[in-house]
């Protein structure tokens, strides 16, 4: 038979216990409450960004796309034809990048298995964004090529000008893909660090 003092110990384990699971539970449920929050308003942003890059890219490629004169086309230019494809491969792939975004915000996991989908947008973003300003960068040096020879943007003026806005949204285009690329990186930061995708 226990003891007086044993029961009342047990007595106040027994009555204690179950406040402390209450107590332990609630911030818990509260925290990963907030860390779902901070992941959708990341993800937001990360959208957003992309969405930018988007419209500028695919600005850049239809400026491009529709820029000849009665003598000249961007046809005509090796450089020219690499950025709008260039500049219409990062529109593709911001297109492609929204959709997954949008599919985490509203599901709240990703469409590829976590692992990869980091690596791949941190990646493809890399990649990209280097295809894009190597192509932005050669078609600068063009045009000023162009202006310089002082004959040819002065016969066909609006054939330059429309080259140099299509690079010009090429750049901007450029930079917002650099700001997904950034917090693309995060992210595998954080999913080296923590096995997750944000800091949670």
């Amino acid at each position: 038979m226990r003891s007086p003092q044993e029961s009342l110990r047990n007595g106040v384990l027994e009555t204690s216990t179950p406040p402390h699971h209450h107590h332990h539970h609630q911030p818990h449920h509260f925290h990963s409450t907030v860390s779902l929050l901070k992941l959708r308003r990341f993800n937001t942003l990360i959208l957003i960004f992309r969405f930018v890059s988007f419209c500028f890219c695919l600005a850049s490629t239809i400026f491009m796309a529709t820029n000849s004169s009665n003598l000249l086309t961007w046809a005509d230019f090796t450089t020219l034809r690499v950025v709008l494809a260039a500049n219409g491969i990062v529109a593709v792939y911001s297109l492609a990048e929204m959709g997954a975004s949008i599919w985490e915000i509203l599901k709240g996991t990703t469409v590829l298995p976590e692992t990869i989908q980091v690596w791949f947008d941190f990646s493809h973003d890399q990649v990209f964004a280097y295809l894009l300003v190597s192509a932005n960068v050669a078609g600068t040096t063009m045009v000023r090529t162009l202006r310089n020879d002082g004959h040819t943007c002065s016969v066909n003026s609006s054939f330059c000008v429309q080259s140099t806005i299509s690079i010009s949204l090429g750049y901007v285009g450029f930079l917002f893909l650099g700001f997904s690329s950034l917090l693309s990186g995060f992210r595998v930061v954080c999913f080296i660090i923590n096995c997750s995708r944000f800091h949670l």
